[in-house]
């Protein structure tokens, strides 16, 4: 998007909308450009470039709302858009907690957050990228096959503008490097891979480092076993402990919270997680993958602690969730250009505690360490927590054999409340956390 067009094109939309009878109005201009190259055994498989623009509208008449999205960006288009939604929201059921943010920040500027690589890669330069991580994992001796390798760049570009005043734009770039490899033969092939996303190519994952970790990581789990059933503590690696505080930005999200429907309901102010136990999530952090210089609303974004000393202080709130539960929005709404704002986290972070993974697994006698999760069977009703995992067992605080098709179940009140942190915290994924011990977990195998 160039210079001040997104703001004129959304207040273009925004005088349609009033035009055609709505008493409030939001829009937003979401673009996007995505360069990608998927490499298999030498191979160029995949070669994509796109572009997209996308324009979403939601009007309030009467306390009705009603969103209308279009894939072009026609001002000429604009009247007519404005009046499809005006017609929806006329005959729609009342939503008493649907609104527009009434008082205005103006926007905060996103360059400290220094959210855009100003060099766009070539073609050329991502099949390199993709070679040389292929290259590095099919030279793990045990890896006899790939999966292959993607690297791609993509830009996006937001605009928000609200009947209210507020006018805001952001853009980002990421860069992202995967590779997928196989060990082994026949029946007993095992497959594991790694992945780096970054905002600045610079702290994007070295590409031959990057693939000789997913080919070694692929070798480790050759013939694994399955695991006797017993209670035991479990360890996530860091890569997939992430996922443990994805239930938890479920829980206290605040619309599950207002539906009633999160174990969480009625837990704030108290005791979630042991003592000592801290979890951000920081919108404003430089370079972060879901820094934001102002929310889904128009309201000015701020690094918030969720969790303090194991308490748990606050729930993710928009303005419906928040004028719901008679709080204040936390500026953690999230939209699409198709659906209404709703409260989701930005960079969210479990704080590391003060020993190292091995000294995490040393007080471990028997364990298991996951560093797979399949499915999703958790209950956000109950906090019941069943997934199927793969990993190797812990013996005398040591990792040993490797096992796989087990399953790991537990009830995630008990689970945070058992948590212990390592101290291996990078952010790499948007949600991260580093390695965990969990005790008293089920594990069901053989």
């Amino acid at each position: 998007m160039r210079g001040s067009e997104p703001a004129e094109l959304l207040a273009d939309l925004l005088r349609a909308a009033r035009i055609a009878g709505a008493d409030a109005a939001d829009a937003v201009l979401l673009a996007g450009t995505a360069l990608s190259v998927t490499r298999r055994l030498g191979r160029i498989e995949h070669l994509e470039r796109a572009e997209s623009r996308d324009l979403g509208l939601r009007v309030f008449v009467n306390r009705r709302a009603a969103i209308v999205a279009s894939g072009r960006v026609e001002p000429a288009e604009f009247p007519g858009l404005a009046e499809r939604a005006v017609a929806m929201a006329r005959v729609v059921p009342e939503d008493p907690h649907a609104a527009i943010a009434e008082e205005v920040t103006p926007a905060a500027d996103a360059w400290p957050l220094d959210l855009v690589d100003p060099e766009e890669p070539t073609a050329a330069a991502l099949i390199e990228r993709a070679a040389a991580a292929e290259e590095a994992a099919l030279a793990v001796p045990g890896v006899t096959n790939s999966e292959g390798a993607e690297a791609s760049w993509g830009r996006s570009e937001v605009a928000l503008a609200t009947s209210a005043g507020f006018v805001g734009t952001y853009s980002r770039t990421g860069h992202s490097l995967s590779a997928t490899a196989l060990a082994g033969s026949g029946t007993d092939m095992q497959r594991d891979y790694d992945s780096s996303t970054a905002v600045h190519l610079r702290d994007l994952e070295e590409a031959a480092t990057l693939g000789r970790n997913a080919g070694q990581r692929a070798v480790a789990r050759l013939k694994p076993r399955r695991a006797a059933t017993a209670r035991l503590p479990v360890v996530y690696e860091a890569r997939v402990a992430g996922s443990l505080l994805g239930h938890l930005a479920a829980a206290i999200n605040g619309g599950a919270v207002a539906r009633g429907t999160s174990f969480l309901k009625d837990r704030l102010g108290t005791a979630v997680f042991a003592k000592g136990i801290r979890i951000h999530d920081d919108p404003r952090r430089r370079r972060g993958l879901r820094s934001r210089p102002f929310d889904a609303e128009g309201l000015p974004t701020a690094a918030r602690t969720l969790v303090e000393d194991g308490r748990l202080e606050s729930w993710l709130l928009d303005l419906a969730s928040a004028h719901q539960l008679g709080l204040a929005s936390t500026g953690h709404a999230v939209r699409g250009a198709s659906g209404p704002p709703q409260p989701g986290p930005s960079n969210l972070f479990l704080a590391p505690g003060p020993v190292s993974p091995s000294a995490l697994m040393a007080e471990v006698g028997e364990g298991l360490l996951v560093t797979e999760l399949i499915g999703m069977g958790v209950n956000t009703l109950t906090g019941d927590y069943s997934r199927g995992a793969a990993g190797f067992m812990i013996r005398r605080g040591c990792i040993a054999e490797s096992v796989a098709e087990i399953t790991v179940a537990g009830n995630l009140v008990e689970m945070f409340a058992t948590l212990t942190p390592a101290d291996d915290l990078r952010f790499r994924r948007g949600t991260d956390a580093p390695t965990i011990r969990v005790d008293g977990m089920m594990l069901a195998g053989a």
